[in-house]
């Protein structure tokens, strides 16, 4: 059965433009993100950008994404960040942050490094505005140290925006 052990939490106090994970430990098997987010500013749907050991190259996407009545894919390839789901803008309801989860495997392996994405922007209404799920790629065989999560058009996550790394071993 696989055992999670949480690494690191950060819950913010403030506005900040990034978090990041550091002294990632290489004993796991597997690393989870879970996160709950919302931008200060934004009134336009901003993503979440994901960048591993403070690279910014060799990264590419592919997703599947619904809004309640439309559904529909896209794909980013050779991109400086890892796209990491879509996140509750600031001129949405009031206290709804989006929820994410980013599954990281074998992330200490000598091979590119893959994950998977699953994010939802609540608005507090019948529908969620957004369910996203995909996954993307890093092509880069070092293993992943660090992580920094930011937004892609630049807003600052808002202040209690919580985010959770965990480790998972394997028994």
């Amino acid at each position: 059965m696989a055992t999670y052990t949480l690494i690191s939490s950060n819950v913010l106090s403030s506005a900040t433009s990034s978090v990041t994970f550091s002294s990632i430990p290489s004993t796991y098997t597997d690393l989870v993100i879970r996160a709950s987010i919302r931008d200060n500013v934004d009134s336009n749907q901003g993503a979440v950008a994901m960048t591993f050991n403070s690279n910014t190259s060799g990264y590419g996407a592919k997703d599947i994404y619904g809004d309640g009545s439309t559904v529909a894919t896209f794909s980013l390839s050779s991109i400086a960040y890892g796209w990491a789901g879509t996140i509750t803008d600031a001129n949405l309801t009031a206290n709804s942050f989006s929820s994410h989860e980013i599954y990281i495997p074998s992330y200490a392996l000598s091979q590119n490094k893959n994950y998977s994405v699953y994010s939802v922007v609540e608005t507090n209404s019948t529908t969620a505005k957004f369910l996203v799920s995909g996954g993307g790629i890093w092509s880069n065989t070092t293993a992943i140290t660090s992580i920094t999560l930011a937004i892609n058009t630049n807003p600052n996550f808002a202040s209690g925006s919580s985010f959770y790394l965990y480790g998972i071993s394997n028994a």
